[in-house]
């Protein structure tokens, strides 16, 4: 999955931003299509320290709003659960991320975007 946010940083740099609070993060969407329902994650975006991360996520809560709704019956449950992700910050994946990063040689190295 693409990491967005952290072109032209090192690994170093991001583990420095991750130790001031930095954080990789996932955003969730909805679109319906009458009886058929998608619910997806985003890419995942780096929120430096200090950074907010509700504003990155409200192009992905308006698509929800306008095309998640309409499937019966779980676009209704879906485009909640969605919003409720989004409007609280998404969803917080820094751990499972530098988890990857932190494996044995040999394994996959945190994604470069």
């Amino acid at each position: 999955m693409k990491i967005i946010g952290i072109e032209g940083l090192t690994n170093e740099q991001v583990n420095d931003e991750i130790g001031r609070g930095g954080r990789f993060v996932m955003y969730q969407y909805c679109i319906s299509v009458l009886v058929m329902t998608f619910k997806r994650p985003s890419d995942i975006y780096f929120m430096k320290a200090g950074e907010g991360s509700m504003g990155k996520g409200i192009g992905f809560s308006l698509l929800t709003l306008l095309l998640g709704w309409w499937g019966i019956p779980w676009g209704p449950i879906y485009t909640i659960q969605s919003l409720w992700v989004n409007f609280r910050g998404g969803r917080d994946v820094t751990q499972e991320i530098m988890a990857q990063s932190a494996a044995p040689a040999g394994a996959m190295p945190l994604p470069q975007s």
